[in-house]
């Protein structure tokens, strides 16, 4: 991969970010997309993956992996329910921009 496209793809991860009660996300759904796969389906798979590698690394995968829904647009302008997973990177106790894990509702 080019330096150039590596620029790209992460200023992209990083303008998708979002913050739910002072805690930083993303949307795996919009993951989904700057990424290039096709289908939520196959991109659950990593998301997965990412899951156990979490659980192997002795982190709570509640924690930085929670089941939302969102609505979406349709082509025909009406909007539906979808599954989407909001994902959180750990921050070390004393780092920059450490806050509590996400939890809850939201």
């Amino acid at each position: 991969m080019k330096t150039e496209e590596i620029k790209q793809l992460f200023e992209k991860f990083e303008s998708a970010a979002f913050k739910i009660e002072d805690i930083e996300c993303w949307s795996g759904r919009e993951l989904q997309e700057i990424f290039q796969y096709k289908e939520w389906r196959n991109f659950v798979k990593v998301i997965d993956k990412a899951k156990e590698a979490c659980k192997n690394g002795d982190n709570v995968v509640s924690d930085h992996f929670v089941d939302v829904n969102k609505m979406v647009e349709l082509g025909s302008g009406s909007v539906r329910q979808v599954e989407d997973i909001a994902l959180t990177i750990k921050k070390e106790a004393g780092s920059p921009g450490h806050s509590q894990n996400l939890s809850g509702n939201w």
